[in-house]
């Protein structure tokens, strides 16, 4: 089988996802042993510059514009019928991937479908509870997947579960209102659509705590810090050489999930264009 993995990537007026999408490939092939295949899914144009760090560049299957959505990320419960792989993992472009991966995909591959539920901060503490950003998670008692980093393989259970996705993001109101209503949320949320397609469909198990999925957060409200800045970058210092990243000091590890569209400087995509 064929392995890779798949980033969705939007340009809006004012953030460019595909240099996101670009450093994140970069990070992919100067840290993975095996599985360096990596494949963008975008209806924005690619600078000639960066279509060489991709197997494939694929046009949205269907787009139209969304009113109200400036990211347009509700296009994303297209991934499973865009990805050219047999085995993916699904990454959100604000990251980067700094150790290799090989042990999630041998543990994968027993499965069909696999949400990440765990995420830690910058300190490697893993964050037990979030309810600042999951208020609706909590008072509605849903699982717990973040979507900017999963895994499915080709197969009829993935299948279905992203056509139940497709059905909540296309009737929100709906779907929100009858397997979210306390902490109503108004606005789509792909993390939150997941978790209601998996309530719909009984999935639990494809998030369960156990399995290695997992990314640094770098959301200022979950660092621990008394009065957390409006930018984590406020109080931090980074350094990125030798392909290891330090954030005050301490190695991050695995995925490093940056959020702040302006951790992206020329210096840092200079250093990993080097290596």
């Amino acid at each position: 089988m064929n392995k890779g993995f798949l980033v969705f990537a939007q340009n809006t007026n004012s953030v460019d996802y595909v240099q996101q999408a670009y450093v994140l490939a970069l990070s992919i092939h100067n840290s993975q042993e095996e599985i360096k295949n990596i494949s963008l899914v975008t209806n924005s144009s690619v600078p000639s510059k960066y279509k060489s760090v991709f197997d494939q560049i694929i046009p949205i299957p269907y787009f139209k514009e969304i009113k109200d959505s400036p990211l347009q990320a509700e296009h994303r419960y297209q991934l499973y019928s865009a990805t050219p792989y047999d085995e993916t993992i699904v990454l959100d472009a604000d990251m980067l991937v700094l150790e290799d991966l090989s042990d999630w995909w041998e543990f994968c591959k027993d499965y069909n479908i696999k949400f990440c539920s765990k995420v830690k901060n910058y300190k490697q503490e893993t964050i037990i509870s979030d309810p600042f950003h999951r208020k609706s998670f909590i008072a509605n008692k849903l699982s717990n997947p973040y979507f900017a980093l999963h895994y499915f393989k080709k197969s009829e259970q993935a299948k279905t579960f992203y056509k139940v996705l497709e059905y909540v993001i296309n009737n929100w109101e709906l779907c929100c209102g009858q397997f979210a209503p306390k902490e109503y949320q108004k606005w789509t949320s792909m993390d939150l659509a997941t978790a209601i397609a998996i309530d719909i469909l009984d999935m639990q198990d494809i998030v369960d705590p156990i399995n290695p999925l997992e990314f640094i957060h770098m959301k200022p409200m979950l660092q621990g810090w008394t009065m957390p800045p409006a930018s984590w970058q406020d109080i931090t210092i980074t350094n990125y050489s030798n392909k290891k990243l330090f954030v005050n000091n301490i190695q991050q590890g695995r995925i490093f999930h940056y959020v702040e569209d302006n951790f992206l400087t020329e210096l840092l995509i200079r250093e990993l264009e080097n290596v």
